[in-house]
């Protein structure tokens, strides 16, 4: 069962600033499934593919393969930078709940598609740098006017030759790409918790120790001083070493670990869910309810009912 006592509170170390939204992206990234399914995207449409964390404002798609060379240029500028970033920011802003496209000073369409885990936003994925009609000379001559309205210095010639071999998409076709990126955002989330409690090969010692003691011992009455004393480590050492290892807490691990056996156990409809809230360890059904459905965006009743279907 779950312990609430002070040991088991884990303090954020100094430096450690990551949110846990953004380590779930990055976890996301890294894994396997991501990596095919980028490489299969870009080979189908020619436009790069990235998961981009909330609140980084930073160009997702720079210096991916596939980015689009007029953004690329633009993007060496400091005002050209400055301005794709501020639609990073913008589009985060809109695309809280369904994916949203928008366009740049120079007519080409960027989107993001949320990745959501029930009411919590952990990332997008992100492409874009088309456009949506064929390149037209007022644009070109639009988009370089305020080029060098910034006062960047960019060679005219090359700019023209990157916009005019922009990739070019009808819009129900960009329509029907962005449909299937949502499909694929939803498998990312359904996914979330089984990536974070995955066994990777580059753990430390003390990791890999610590991940077996807590998959035999994960219905107990565990604390995180127990965890370290398991693997002949301080506490404090502990708990760096398993953060920056996993990109989350022993406690929030043990929680995920826990809800991905209940899972297992709910596909069978002889146990109630009481019976399984304490057979994987956790001391109260509401517990059990509220640790679910943080996890994974649904009640264990909704994901019983789900997997019926």
């Amino acid at each position: 069962m779950i312990s609430f006592e002070n040991p088991n509170r884990e303090d954020p170390l100094p430096g450690e600033t990551e949110p846990r939204a953004k380590a779930a992206a990055r976890l996301l990234e890294e894994t396997q499934i991501f990596k095919d399914y980028q490489s299969a995207f870009r080979k189908a449409t020619g436009l790069p593919l990235a998961i981009r964390p909330i609140q980084s404002y930073e160009n997702a798609l720079a210096g991916k393969p596939d980015e689009n060379e007029f953004c690329r240029l633009v993007g060496r500028t400091n005002m050209g930078c400055a301005n794709c970033i501020k639609m990073q920011e913008q589009l985060e802003q809109e695309a809280g709940l369904e994916p949203r496209s928008l366009h740049c000073f120079a007519g080409l369409c960027d989107t993001a598609v949320p990745i959501r885990v029930g009411d919590q936003l952990i990332a997008f994925l992100q492409t874009g740098q088309v456009l949506l009609h064929r390149p037209e000379e007022s644009e070109f001559s639009h988009a370089t006017k305020q080029i060098l309205k910034w006062g960047s210095e960019v060679n005219l010639k090359e700019l023209r030759e990157a916009y005019f071999n922009t990739k070019v998409l009808d819009r129900g076709q960009y329509e029907a790409m962005i449909a299937l990126l949502s499909t694929f955002a939803e498998h990312l989330a359904t996914i979330s918790n089984s990536i974070a409690v995955e066994e990777s090969e580059t753990d430390p010692t003390l990791v890999v120790n610590a991940k077996n003691y807590i998959n035999r011992r994960y219905q107990d009455q565990i604390s995180l001083n127990d965890a370290a004393r398991a693997v002949n480590a301080s506490t404090r050492h502990f708990c760096k070493i398993f953060k920056q290892a996993t990109r989350i807490t022993f406690t929030d691990y043990l929680s995920r670990v826990r809800i991905e056996k209940a899972k297992t156990l709910l596909a069978n409809r002889n146990f109630l869910v009481s019976e399984i809230a304490f057979e994987v360890g956790f001391e109260s059904i509401s517990q059990f309810n509220r640790s679910f459905k943080r996890i994974t965006g649904q009640s264990p009743t909704e994901f019983r009912r789900k997997r019926e279907l």
